[in-house]
């Protein structure tokens, strides 16, 4: 069996309850390693160190580990691990919680300054959003943009939709559950019951309940022994009553042979983990753990083991089983797409119906309304209108049934059953039923675009494959291994699509050939904000001698390492910010090709004016000595960025390299901004094998975006 790779909800609900004996831990340091692992370093007062990792990538997790299996510190942090820090160091946990029963945990932390909740989804693509305690997210790994919800800085979150929580069912619900279902019993259980496919078989198991029987007949006898089952389950969660598990699978070899070193009857690899013994892994050999983080951090720590150690059977990956599920998965997506389809046609001509047959509708909807006016009963209401269908009367004989706890009447116009709300009239109903199909349609634009991904996806891999398959036919050269090894975008076929909005990709900005991220106000608000809001300690701030140049901050790394001891920052990114703050001031405006800028330390700003003076909104006083940057020289270039993300990005032409696969240079000139952005999105059409890449991350707009005010041209135009 393939190795867990993602936390189930069970195992969530039982890690949350374990997590809770840390309470009250101090943060000291948050990390960032690649784009999907957050590694938080705390401090417990009775346990001492206590590290917390959470995985959003191919393998989703959350647990602590020991001090010693932690990954080594990474380089400089980047933006979202600095964040991070600035909220917690010194925080509070606060406590755990999971959302409902899905794969989704909210861990709370406290500061006199405020709350930071850290949102982590388990599910899906996996995501990290950082909140404050109003639910407003600070910065996310993934935006989310969906027609079900949003997640994006400087929004609120929105968790999904609610899902029944199996571990909490009323008996009653579990019936309305089970008889709604239309498949077999451990189907309904993994899905109408929210349990997954392994729990929905060890449930099955438990109550002595065969998997595969159809829900239909499945009995009271059968309902009692699985709703016992689950509130067995329930009851082990709720008060903590583990046992831990790590489930291993035997390896071909003959276990029977030396113990030398204590390693005979060793299972070869590890596949599961669970809070307690599933009879579903009877027959798999077992390792019992006094507490389920120490089960998570065993497993998770072997897995990684597992996966650095090369397979020396085959070394070629499964292309053809790749390629086979993503081609399942576009037969599938487009039948979801035909689905809508025809949905979205049966409800538009429901709605047409009621308007072609509306005396009919109107009769039923405004008897039955008259009579509920009149507190007659919804049986009795039934009862007459069958008495007038014995009779014959038309509008009695289109009803179906009532719904008295929707408010709802069922009728069969012209051989369709049409759900009708009796509150409303004939034209509400209709309008209800083309905004549903309406909405439909939307789902099919969703799964148009997800069949789109899914193909890009599908190309890729098949590009891989025939990569592997030329490089095994000796089509490549040996000797330019290390050429081949970087990726050609520009002559890729299909590039995926990755993309990622920062917290200050509202601002002008840019990261400097040494990594420094640099922010630069668009307008007046903007230069306010970044004065009293993201100006901290250790940042350098630069501006232009010359009027209505914008507020250009170069931060410095962690603000809590910036108290204790100054931050080098090199020459080379002072240099490149002041390009930076020249370029986008009235200098470019004005043709020139070069400007002075001074540089001052953070410290040094200040929103106050001297008594008797007077600041504009934007405006800032400067104490002390200044440090001029004379006759610094303008330049602007955009590019197009395809790791680690996919995006436009600009600055001076310097700070681009090795960041854009590819570039154009830009400088003052008589064209306006939008023509320029325009003849720069067809030059990087031209460049790309991919075009419909460049349509999709890289429009005129956006180009604009990283644009100097005012006329440009191409650089050698």
């Amino acid at each position: 069996m393939d190795p867990k790779r993602e936390l189930t909800s069970v195992d969530l609900a039982a890690l949350v309850r374990e997590l809770g004996a840390y309470e009250g831990a101090k943060v000291d340091k948050a990390y960032l390693y690649g784009d999907d692992l957050v590694r938080l370093k705390m401090r417990d007062f009775d346990r001492g160190r206590l590290e917390l990792l959470l995985e959003v990538g191919e393998v989703k997790r959350a647990h602590t580990v020991a001090p010693e299996r932690v990954p080594d510190a990474p380089g400089r942090p980047p933006q979202f691990a600095m964040m991070l820090r600035n909220r917690l160091s010194g925080a509070d946990f606060v406590g755990v919680e999971q959302f409902e029963f899905d794969r989704i945990l909210e861990f709370v932390f406290e500061r006199e300054d405020g709350i930071t909740r850290i949102i982590v989804e388990l599910f899906g693509q996996g995501n990290v959003a950082v909140t404050d305690g109003e639910y407003e997210v600070i910065d996310c790994l993934e935006t989310v943009r969906l027609k079900s919800r949003t997640v994006v800085p400087g929004s609120r979150y929105e968790f999904p939709e609610s899902r029944i929580n199996p571990l909490s069912v009323s008996r009653e619900a579990f019936d309305h559950e089970m008889d709604d279902s239309d498949t077999d019993v451990v189907r309904t259980l993994a899905t109408q019951l929210n349990f997954g496919g392994l729990y929905a078989e060890e449930v099955c198991t438990r109550a002595g309940v065969e998997k595969a029987m159809d829900i239909t007949d499945a009995g009271e006898a059968e309902y009692d022994r699985i709703y016992e089952a689950i509130e067995r389950l329930a009851l082990d969660v709720r008060n903590g009553n583990f046992d831990p598990r790590l489930y291993f699978e035997d390896g071909d070899d003959d276990s029977g042979g030396s113990e030398a070193a204590g390693e005979a009857d060793a299972p070869d690899r590890v596949v599961d983990v669970t809070p307690f013994p599933l009879e579903e892994h009877a027959e798999l050999p077992g390792e019992a753990y006094d507490t389920f983080l120490s089960a998570l951090d065993d497993y998770f720590f072997r897995l990684d083991l597992e996966a650095d150690e090369p397979d020396p059977t085959s070394q070629r990956p499964d292309f053809e089983e790749r390629i086979a599920k993503h081609e399942r998965i576009i037969d599938q997506q487009q039948g979801a797409i035909e689905g809508f389809e025809r949905q979205a046609e049966d409800t538009r001509e429901q709605a047409e119906l009621l308007y072609a047959n509306y005396g009919l509708v109107d009769e039923i909807l405004t008897t039955v309304r008259r009579a509920r006016e009149q507190d007659r009963p919804w049986a009795e209401i039934a009862e007459t209108f069958e008495q007038g269908r014995e009779q014959g009367i038309e509008a009695a004989e289109a009803v179906v049934e009532f719904d008295e706890s929707e408010g709802t009447v069922t009728v069969e116009i012209e051989d369709e059953f049409v759900e009708l709300v009796v509150r409303d009239g004939v034209e509400q109903n209709a309008d209800r039923l083309y905004t549903e199909a309406k909405a439909i349609a939307e789902k099919k634009e969703g799964a148009l675009a997800a069949i789109e991904d899914t193909r890009e996806e599908l190309a890729e891999i098949e590009r891989q494959r025939d990569a592997w398959e030329a490089a095994d036919a000796g089509e490549t050269d040996d000797e330019g291994d290390e050429e081949a090894e970087e990726r050609d975008w520009l002559a890729e076929p299909s590039i995926p699509i990755r993309e990622n909005e920062p917290w200050y990709g509202r601002f002008r900005w840019f990261h400097t050939s040494d990594g420094f991220l640099v922010i630069g106000g668009r307008n007046a608000d903007q230069n306010e904000e970044l004065v009293k809001k993201y100006l901290e300690r250790g940042d350098r701030v630069l501006h232009t001698q010359a009027h209505g140049g914008p507020v250009t901050v170069l931060k410095a790394t962690d603000p809590s390492e910036a108290s204790s001891s100054d931050i080098e920052i090199p020459e080379t990114s002072i240099e490149e910010a002041a390009q930076f703050a020249v370029s986008y001031a009235s200098v470019w405006k004005d043709g020139r090709y070069a400007g002075d800028v001074y540089v001052v330390d953070s410290d040094q700003v200040s929103k106050t004016p001297e008594s008797g003076e007077y600041l504009e909104k934007g405006g800032f006083a400067v104490r002390g000595d200044r440090r001029y940057l004379d006759d610094t020289p303008v330049g602007a270039a955009v590019g197009i960025q395809c790791e680690p993300y996919t995006r436009v990005i600009g600055g001076p032409p310097s700070s681009l390299e090795g960041k854009a696969v590819t570039t154009i240079e830009v400088e003052p000139g008589r064209f306006a901004q939008g023509d320029v952005a325009k003849r720069i999105y067809r030059r990087l059409r031209e460049r790309f094998e991919d075009e419909s890449f460049v349509r999709k991350i890289a429009s005129p707009d956006k180009i604009a975006h990283f644009l100097p005010p005012g006329g440009s041209r191409i650089k050698g135009e």
